[in-house]
């Protein structure tokens, strides 16, 4: 997937057993040879943006007069012919011509002879492939952002049904402090607008058109970068045409943006395996999102979240992949860069599965409410409540306030209460300044209800958070 050759017309055919640029050699390559060098079996996938690419550049050769109208005609009726051929399966790829750019040149020469060489006039492989790839990646970046949105949508509505559904927040998998359940599932709608921004980002930055810059240096015919650049919807061509054939920081941007979307995924995933635990029993999944076992007929697993969890370290490895290849190349072109395609095809595809499968599981889940509330006031949930309300009613600093209220939790603990139930003798005997006022703040309820502060878990803030998204998505 490289060309080195000049802006000359080609209009020889390459015959059997000839590559498409063999005029300089004698022999054919080596079996071997051809084996390590041939990329038909992946970049097929590009042949709609090959396809693209060649219909804009024969249109500005056309108007810039390098070539003839007859032949800008026949040359878009032949990829016209080879577009249908592609989409109902009888396109003729060939693992002699290496690569879908000269599959594509290959067939479009056999089906209107000696126009189809001066497609290639004022362009090299290298621009050609640096455009369609970056087409591709642009295009992936578009539809993860389409699917993650539609994840959010998921996440908000089951937000929206359960703005007040207690269960208990986490750190360090200790109960912490009270939430509910449509707080936290926010958490994950802000992690995954976070991820659309990014690869909206990417995008902004990607969308220039390398077109043109032919092997390296740019051509000496009158083309006309700007118009392939428009009719491509690219914002402006790319500004050196070193860089051009030389970048891939577009795919390693993407891939790196994958990378924490797929990060995030696998948290999300990770916390349904962790609640669909009997342990947990925070929500269940239907069958159509779990397994069972071919030897405990009462097992139903999570499998579809498992292997969420599992495809980030594909988007770890695609960017770790294409970082290595990247990372000792001279300028411009070496035939390294033929290995940025697969590992990113892939990657692409389990992170879309991923997405998709997320947002699956998210609309199919439903929560044990009575479980979770159980669960939000175990561990001394409300200690902090006990500790802001001794400073707030009692203006003790927050440190002696703290101090208290562990010591509170001790002897609740000692005794076999919670604080909600330790007797006021016990309270007052840590402080006597406590009275009966101080159990209106230590029940899940209250402690969510009073966590009214901008981007609280109280549901009036969550439900305000959920209005504020339903803008951002319309």
């Amino acid at each position: 997937m490289t060309d080195d050759s000049s802006d000359a017309p080609r209009t020889a055919k390459a015959g059997k057993g000839q590559t498409m640029w063999g005029g300089r050699f004698s022999e054919k390559p080596a079996e071997l040879m051809q084996a390590i060098n041939v990329s038909i079996g992946f970049d097929r996938r590009l042949a709609v943006q090959d396809l693209a690419g060649s219909r804009a550049h024969a249109a500005m050769l056309r108007k810039a007069g390098v070539i003839s109208s007859d032949d800008e005609a026949a040359i878009q009726d032949g990829l016209s012919r080879i577009e249908a051929e592609i989409a109902d399966g009888s396109f003729p790829y060939r693992e002699e011509f290496e690569d879908i750019h000269m599959n594509v040149e290959a067939r479009l020469s056999e089906l209107i002879g000696p126009a189809a060489g001066r497609l290639h006039t004022a362009r090299s492989r290298n621009d050609q492939v640096a455009l369609d790839f970056r087409m591709w990646v642009r295009e992936a970046c578009g539809r993860t952002i389409d699917q993650l949105r539609a994840l959010q949508r998921a996440l908000l509505a089951k937000a929206e049904a359960h703005a007040a559904t207690l269960m208990p927040g986490f750190t360090h998998l200790q109960p912490a402090q009270p939430v509910t359940f449509g707080h936290h599932l926010m958490a994950y709608l802000e992690m995954f607008g976070r991820d659309a921004a990014r690869f909206a980002d990417a995008r902004v930055r990607m969308n220039e058109s390398p077109l043109g810059a032919a092997a390296l240096a740019g051509s000496s015919f009158p083309i006309d970068r700007d118009d392939t650049a428009r009719a491509l919807g690219f914002e402006r061509p790319t500004a050196n045409s070193l860089d051009s054939v030389a970048d891939r920081d577009f795919a390693l941007e993407a891939l790196a943006a994958g990378t924490i979307s797929a990060i995030h995924l696998s948290r999300l995933a990770e916390e349904l395996v962790i609640w669909m635990t009997p342990q947990f029993g925070f929500v269940r999944l239907s069958d159509a999102f779990t397994t069972g076992s071919s030897i405990m007929p009462q097992k139903k697993n999570p499998d579809a979240a498992e292997l969420v969890r599992a495809k980030a370290g594909r988007l770890l490895a695609a960017f770790t992949q294409l970082a290595v290849v990247m990372k000792g190349l001279p300028l411009t072109y070496s035939k390294d860069m033929q290995e940025d395609k697969a590992a990113t095809f892939e990657a692409f595809d389990a992170l879309e599965l991923s997405l998709k499968a997320m947002a699956g599981m998210v609309a199919d889940m439903e929560p044990n409410a009575e479980r979770m509330a159980a669960a939000a006031g175990a561990g001394f949930s409300t200690a902090t409540d006990l500790a802001d309300w001794l400073v707030r009613e009692l203006g003790l600093p927050f440190r002696e306030a703290h101090h208290l209220t562990g010591a509170a939790v001790k002897r609740a603990e000692l005794l076999g209460f919670d604080l909600a139930t330790l007797p006021l003798s016990e309270l007052q005997a840590l402080h006597p300044g406590l009275t009966e006022a101080v159990y209106g703040v230590l029940t899940p309820e209250a402690s969510v209800a009073s966590r009214r502060s901008y981007g609280g878990t109280a549901p009036d803030q969550v439900r305000a958070q959920i209005k504020r998204w339903k803008e951002i998505l319309r």
